[in-house]
């Protein structure tokens, strides 16, 4: 499977001669109207046959970046049977009260190409509950928020990883020299031995070294 990284939360993952796009971003040009910087390059020239999207905020729902025609899974928890397979979406909250400060979030699961996918989208609940892990289910490949403030930070991700055990941990939505809020990843890839700092804001899982325990990729910021 190839992944590449858009910044903040946006991925798309191509295998099995299908395409998955991954919580877009459009125009994020409001945000320096709130002494926000994001310098991310827009998201062009990428078409999908799944579109999905976590929640509905403006960072993360930019479905008009997206060519083709997709079938699209946006901010609704359930099971959908796509073109690609089924895909799980658990309902989850952004933040630690229930949702009731920045509302709902869905984790969204999937296989590609043979790969057990999980996107943790802003993930704000301070951990899992029992039926969320359940319905999560096995996961090879975990998408998960590390920078705090509006979404969990590096000990809450630290017991996703440990709960969920994926082979591979991409950490998102996290400051890097593109954007300028959140917290770096720093802090959570500290508390790890294995961890791939990449070149590039894309790579191949097929490349990636097998272990006993999870390895973190970090792609570079595009």
């Amino acid at each position: 499977m190839q992944v590449e990284w858009y910044g903040q939360s946006a991925f798309r993952l191509v295998g099995g001669g299908a395409t998955v796009a991954i919580d877009p971003f459009g125009d994020m040009s409001a945000l320096s109207g709130r002494g926000l910087r994001w310098d991310y390059p827009a998201i062009e020239g990428v078409e999908a046959d799944l579109l999905i999207v976590t929640h509905e905020h403006g960072d993360h729902n930019g479905v008009e970046a997206i060519g083709g025609d997709p079938f699209v899974v946006r901010s609704l928890a359930g099971t959908f049977d796509s073109p690609l397979g089924q895909v799980v979406s658990v309902a989850s909250e952004h933040d630690a009260r229930a949702g009731t400060e920045r509302g709902h979030n869905t984790i969204v699961c999937f296989a590609l190409d043979g790969i057990r996918v999980c996107h943790m989208g802003d993930l704000g609940q301070a951990t899992l509950r029992e039926e969320q892990r359940e319905a999560i289910g096995a996961v090879d490949l975990l998408f998960v928020p590390v920078g705090g403030m509006a979404t969990i930070g590096a000990a809450a991700a630290a017991e996703v990883v440990a709960a969920l055990r994926p082979r591979w941990v991409v950490p998102m939505h996290y400051r890097t020299p593109r954007i300028g809020f959140l917290e770096t990843a720093e802090e959570f890839l500290g508390g790890y031995e294995r961890v791939v700092r990449l070149q590039t804001s894309l790579f191949e899982t097929g490349q990636l070294a097998e272990s006993d325990g999870p390895t973190i990729v970090v792609p570079a910021a595009p």
